[in-house]
């Protein structure tokens, strides 16, 4: 009996930044949006400040890095608990580097996620580093993008 591995997601975004002259011109609109996928909270979204954007709401840019970081935590975590090692805290520092084009586009050339992990007092911190590979060998996102994703872990052990 085979089991059907294909996942849908679904998101709608609604663009919410209509100022009264629609997109008249470059200034006269907001870029203010926002994401929501059912069953779940609404996400605040805005292009970039550098592209006109509302610097206290979630840009693509922001998203897409969070999701490479999100990923990659969960594949770890899950991980970890398979193999036996607690994790007590888990925090990650994530960044990406985009570089625009002549033409006014643009793309992604690398990220490096940056995980900090406290572990209980008695794990193997050798096989705690080691899982951040595997993790990120399973990551569904970091598996999906066409640039180098860089992985800088520390893993402490609590006192």
């Amino acid at each position: 009996m085979s089991r059907d591995r294909t996942h849908r997601y679904q998101t709608c975004v609604e663009w919410t930044g209509n100022l009264g002259r629609g997109t008249a011109d470059y200034r006269a609109y907001s870029r203010d949006h926002r994401i929501v996928a059912p069953g779940r909270p609404e996400l605040a979204g805005s292009s970039d400040p550098a592209f006109r954007g509302d610097a206290t709401r979630y840009n693509p840019e922001d998203l897409l890095i969070g999701s490479l970081s999100s990923c990659h935590m969960l594949w770890y975590l899950h991980l970890c608990s398979a193999a036996g090692i607690v994790v007590l805290a888990y925090r990650d520092e994530a960044e990406g580097t985009m570089v625009e084009d002549e033409g006014g586009g643009g793309r992604f050339t690398a990220a490096v996620l940056r995980p900090e992990v406290t572990l209980a007092a008695e794990a193997d911190v050798a096989r705690a580093l080691a899982l951040h590979e595997e993790a990120h060998r399973l990551c569904f996102i970091a598996n999906s993008v066409n640039f180098p994703v860089g992985i800088e872990p520390r893993v402490e052990l609590a006192a």
